[in-house]
């Protein structure tokens, strides 16, 4: 896709990527940005293609990118996640011209205000697209520990106690192959970044800064996936025990106003049957009416907030529940990779993707 009025040899995939490298003069240029987007499992492979483009018409062909996408669907031969349905979208770095494109990089795009502008946008588009076709799922940008935030602050007990979890990484189709061979991945230093001159290391060529993986990696993405996956399910299950550690004491609590209510109440109408006859016996018993009285609804207001509290929390340990039963989902989804579709990749590898 290209800007109106730019270059028509621009929507051409070929020529335009050979020009890009051409126009570079260093070996380790910068050519393009690539965003990497999760696409909606709900929609239909028409509307999600439908999505993308109008994403990609006013976030970057608008401002005069030109956007090079390509669409994956989930390989299951392969063991890949049914939903995981995603694009790929190469951007150029130059503005589009009727020419073709600028000479200058627009440095404008790099910043990390436009990367947090882009990330709001994609929430937005999927949002809009679910719930014009009746989906009732969200998609939310924001960190978990943001998203949980604002739920305190609102007063959402449900939706911070499903929030309450570690995020997840990504397993690449190479991380989930090396966990069905159950084969180590070899972790070593490596070279990033563009060459630059470093005074510390006292050499005079410009060198690329190196990476110490073996002091960083902590083996496979796969096991350390499964970690993730089960400290959330014994945080789940902490939380939800506490909360019926909670909530039978407020039932004892309950039951403890109930009672006293009931007591009360039966003592009020005896003592005023034996001290009615006397003046003075009725007026300590009209006293002793209006204590009883404001005693009965401290009670009943004690046991409706105690009632309420109960009643709140039960609806929090549903939503632990089925976090809970979400976590222990995905951890089954994780140990068929390792085993189950073991067997096809013995026999073969399947078709690749389509794009």
């Amino acid at each position: 896709m290209a800007p109106e009025g730019s270059a028509p040899w621009l929507t051409d995939r070929q020529t335009l990527w050979n020009a890009v490298e051409h126009a570079e003069k260093r070996s380790d240029a910068q050519l393009a940005r690539e965003i990497n987007i999760a696409l909606p499992h709900e929609l239909t492979d028409a509307e999600r293609v439908e999505l993308v483009r109008a994403f990609v018409a006013e976030q970057f062909v608008g401002r005069g990118m030109v956007a090079d996408i390509a669409i994956h669907q989930p390989v299951r031969e392969k063991g890949e996640n049914p939903r995981n349905h995603h694009a790929h979208i190469l951007l150029t770095l130059r503005q589009a011209t009727p020419t073709g494109l600028r000479e200058v990089k627009t440095r404008e795009w790099n910043g990390r205000g436009m990367l947090g502008g882009w990330r709001a946008a994609w929430a937005a588009y999927q949002n809009d697209a679910l719930r014009a076709r009746g989906h009732r799922a969200k998609v939310d940008h924001r960190t978990l520990v943001a998203q949980r935030a604002e739920a305190m602050a609102q007063g959402d007990r449900r939706a911070a106690s499903r929030l309450d979890r570690a995020p997840e990484i990504h397993v690449g189709p190479r991380a989930r192959q090396a966990g069905r061979e159950q084969r180590p991945l070899a972790s070593r230093p490596r070279e990033a970044g563009p060459r630059r001159f470093r005074e510390e290391r006292g050499q005079g060529a410009a060198v690329r800064r190196v990476v110490d993986y073996p002091r960083i990696d902590r083996g496979r993405r796969i096991d350390w996936l499964t970690s993730l996956m089960l400290g959330n399910n014994a945080r789940a299950k902490e939380r939800v025990e506490k909360i019926d550690r909670q909530a039978a004491r407020l039932r004892r609590k309950l039951d403890y106003w109930d009672r006293q209510t009931t007591f009360r109440v039966e003592g009020a109408i005896k003592g005023s049957r034996f001290r009615w006859d006397r003046a003075r016996a009725a007026e300590e018993a009209r006293a002793a009416r209006e204590r009883e009285r404001e005693k009965q609804t401290h009670a009943a207001k004690r046991a409706a907030q105690v009632r309420e509290i109960i009643r709140e929390l039960e609806m929090v340990l549903i939503a632990a529940r089925g976090g809970r039963e979400a976590v222990l989902a995905r951890q089954r989804e994780l140990e068929g990779w390792t085993w189950k579709l073991g067997r096809e990749a013995q026999r073969g590898r399947g078709d690749g993707r389509q794009r």
